[in-house]
């Protein structure tokens, strides 16, 4: 039986969890605050080519392993923030999905209210709609930016340029209010 994951140690790097995923495609690294640096291996490739492609992207690994102190610095101030009243940001996230799908022509099925660690929303394929309750800790435009990227994929269920092209009639530069939204992924943590 082939192992599942395995951590090794990287000189200049640090420890690194090897990891077999039936959806990677490819070799590829990431990195997630609190949980280090990750190496999704396709079956089919081994680990001694995994810690390779590992060890070519060192310098990558650094870089970024120091954006995620930064990220995990900003999530233990987080910490001893007031914590979020869920039932007043579900009335306010509700409140503004209503609105900006009405004006805009738009229909979901369900909405939930959810604290989850990776995204800021999704849509279902049946046109349920997820946000995440700490949305009510961004800006506003932020906000609706999130709410109207899960409208459209009631429309679109992917991000392809007819995505965008929508996106882009609603916004304006959608991809730069998407890149603004990024600054604040140390709240998903």
């Amino acid at each position: 039986m082939k192992l599942k994951s395995k951590q090794v140690e990287i000189s200049s790097v640090g420890t690194v969890l090897l990891e077999r995923s039936r959806r990677a495609k490819r070799i590829s690294v990431s990195i997630r605050p609190f949980k280090g640096v990750r190496v999704a291996v396709p079956y089919g490739v081994s680990f001694e080519s995994a810690l390779k492609f590992a060890r070519s992207k060192a310098g990558w690994i650094n870089k970024h392993r120091v954006k995620m102190a930064q990220l995990e610095l900003k999530a233990r101030d987080l910490s001893r923030v007031q914590p979020i009243d869920r039932t007043a940001a579900r009335k306010v996230l509700v409140n503004r999905l209503d609105y900006l799908a009405g004006k805009y022509g738009f229909t979901y099925n369900r909405v939930f209210i959810r604290n989850q660690k990776t995204r800021w929303g999704s849509c279902s394929t049946k046109n349920n709609i997820n946000l995440n309750v700490n949305l009510v800790r961004l800006p506003a435009e932020l906000i609706d930016y999130t709410i109207l990227h899960e409208l459209v994929h009631t429309r679109v269920k992917n991000h392809s340029s007819n995505f965008w092209d929508q996106m882009d009639r609603l916004l304006g530069d959608a991809k730069k209010v998407d890149k603004k939204l990024r600054a604040y992924e140390f709240l998903l943590i």
